[in-house]
């Protein structure tokens, strides 16, 4: 988002709905213990929503008061104002909308006035959603106004456009019981456990830092300089609850942190988690978490450069400018009920051993940095991170995660019209990895998937979309060991394959390789004499004759099966493999 975009926002009116100052009061939305025994039981008979990990992340904050002043999932005029204006309906500042996406199926089962009961993914249920709005939002306009892109590239606009439900449902919420987390249970308080915490320490100037890495020296240096700054104790809130594909798994992190805790004053620093499904928003973002900050109880809050940036465009320019969340923050600080503390990126000075924002740095200056990827390799080589960069117990949890040497699980993800090739360059890669080495590799081959894994399955759009979830949470649970899974199916739907690739990313790297052999070529090939029983209509809704094939946008790597054998088209995907340092040279 440019700073022609930030400044195209509307700015607030004089008479604008203020957001309640610092302490303001929370929106509990759990029912007393009674009530919510009475409504767990009537639940049973009410059309429920299985809900995915963002909306169960949504779901605890709104109901815990995280999200206060809200009360439920956006009606159409809150969303469209927010969309629009980074405002509630009733004129008080919300950037981010919040809504209950479901499927055209189900929302035609009920209408306003229904309950619809939500539940994990283990069928419990936590609240009763009263519907009051049921409407169809304009994804790609959200997208433009909420990211200031439509490009996939970007992982909250890849999560709108390509696993959002088309049709949302907007009412009040009635809490029955809080969802449950078996990790670091003493770590999760709500914001009135935080806001009374922070009462019986005697802490009324609190400085909040958001955060979804590791952090190291730097990280350290920046909020013990802030908290200094503001006179202030120090809130150490890291999002647990979903952030960016390929991000530190937040168990790995929360022992960093706790590793980090005795390198700060005694009794100046509070770690706290935050379950939160991070958007990657950008500038809006960062507005979102100085307000839920807020109702934690904090007074001030840290922004950094690039706040919940989420890199590069298709074009390689970065979504936002480095300091548009600043500026952004400055610009409603007057009615935010909370601080911000704006800080330049800390940097190493290896004349002076000694950490400096950005801005403070001579031309005379020594600056030495180490990047994400240069860590990675640090601990996938197992040489050595120099002090300086961060402390040895952050770094013996890092490479306990990361071991020398062990190769990160990955899944090849080969998809393409029938016939065009998949399976038969998939055996020739299998062949050369067990070949050349001794990882384990699982072939998840489209129609032995369909034997087993999905025997049942038709072959409408649902049936094909659960056929590839299958396959993914397969590769994706094979990746969490480590090992390597080839897959191979038609996928014939970007949004299934992008399903399938937030799956695998969760644990290792996804590599998409579209087989792209022409349609008359493959049609040539018909090994099997589907594409002759397709032209004849005895095959109805055939991928490639009458069902669509959507083209990959940007895979990994494109290949076609007529231009080379497929001994040296697997040697290309080995090629890239070795490049992204997923296999030995």
């Amino acid at each position: 988002m440019s700073h022609t975009a930030l400044a195209a926002l509307p700015q607030p009116s004089p008479d604008t709905a203020l957001i309640p100052p610092h302490g303001g009061t929370l929106k509990n939305l759990y029912l007393p213990a009674a009530e919510a025994e009475a409504l767990k039981k009537r639940s049973a008979a009410l059309p429920g929503v299985v809900l995915d990990t963002r909306q169960l992340c949504d779901l605890e904050l709104l109901l815990n008061g995280a999200f206060s002043p809200l009360e439920g999932f956006l009606g159409r005029a809150d969303y469209d104002r927010v969309v629009e204006e980074m405002r509630l309906a009733d004129g008080t500042l919300w950037p981010m909308p919040i809504t209950l996406d479901v499927d055209e199926a189900f929302a035609a089962q009920i209408g306003p006035g229904s309950e619809v009961a939500l539940r994990d993914s283990q069928g419990v249920p936590l609240a009763v959603l009263e519907v009051e709005d049921i409407f169809w939002p304009d994804r790609l306009h959200e997208a433009r106004r909420v990211f200031g892109s439509t490009d996939r590239l970007h992982p909250g606009v890849a999560e709108l456009l390509e696993r959002s439900g088309p049709v949302a449902l907007g009412g009040r919420l009635r809490g029955i019981q809080h969802p449950r987390h078996y990790d670091f249970a003493e770590l999760r308080d709500s914001p009135q456990q935080l806001r009374d915490w922070f009462a019986a320490q005697g802490w009324q100037r609190i400085v909040a830092f958001q955060t979804r890495n590791p952090m190291h020296r730097a990280h350290r240096e920046l909020t013990l300089r802030a908290a200094r700054q503001v006179e202030a104790k120090l809130l150490i809130q890291p999002s647990v609850g979903r952030t960016k594909p390929g991000d530190v798994d937040h168990y790995t992190r929360v022992r960093c942190y706790r590793a980090l805790l005795p390198q700060y004053p005694q009794d100046s620093v509070k770690l706290s988690l935050l379950p939160l499904a991070m958007r990657m928003g950008g500038p809006r973002e960062a507005l979102w978490h100085a307000i839920i900050r807020k109702n934690y109880g904090a007074s001030h809050f840290i922004v950094g450069r690039d706040h919940a940036g989420p890199g590069n465009d298709a074009e390689g320019r970065p979504f936002y400018g480095p300091f548009d969340a600043q500026h952004l923050l400055e610009q409603h600080q007057h009615e935010l009920g909370i601080r911000i503390v704006p800080f330049p990126a800390m940097v190493y000075a290896a004349n002076r051993d000694a950490y400096l924002p950005a801005d403070e740095v001579a031309s005379t200056d020594v600056v030495r940095d180490i990047s994400g990827t240069e860590l990675r390799r640090h601990l996938r080589e197992g040489s050595e991170i120099p002090a300086w960069f961060s402390f040895p117990e952050v770094v013996k949890i890092l490479r306990e995660r990361h071991p020398a040497r062990a190769m990160r699980g990955f899944a090849l993800f080969f998809t393409g019209l029938s016939g065009a090739g998949k399976s038969t360059i998939a055996q020739a890669v299998l062949a050369q990895l067990l070949e050349r080495g001794s990882r384990p590799v699982t072939v998840l081959d489209g129609d032995e998937v369909r034997r087993h894994l999905s025997r049942g399955l038709g072959f409408s759009r649902e049936d094909r979309d659960a056929n590839v979830t299958r396959i993914a949470y397969v590769a994706s649970e094979v990746v969490r060991h480590g090992g390597i899974a080839i897959c191979a199916p038609i996928a014939p739907y970007a949004g299934a394959r992008a399903q399938a690739r937030a799956l695998v990313e969760a644990h290792g790297d996804f590599v998409e390789i579209h087989v792209a052999t022409p349609l008359e070529v493959c049609e040539a090939r018909d090994r099997k004499g589907l594409y002759a029983q397709a032209r004849a209509g005895k095959l109805p809704g055939f991928t490639g004759i009458s069902d669509p094939y959507e083209i990959p946008d940007r895979p990994e790597l494109r290949l076609d099966a007529q231009t080379a054998e497929p001994a040296a088209l697997a040697q290309q995907v080995l090629a890239l493999l070795r490049d992204r340092g997923l296999i030995d040279g």
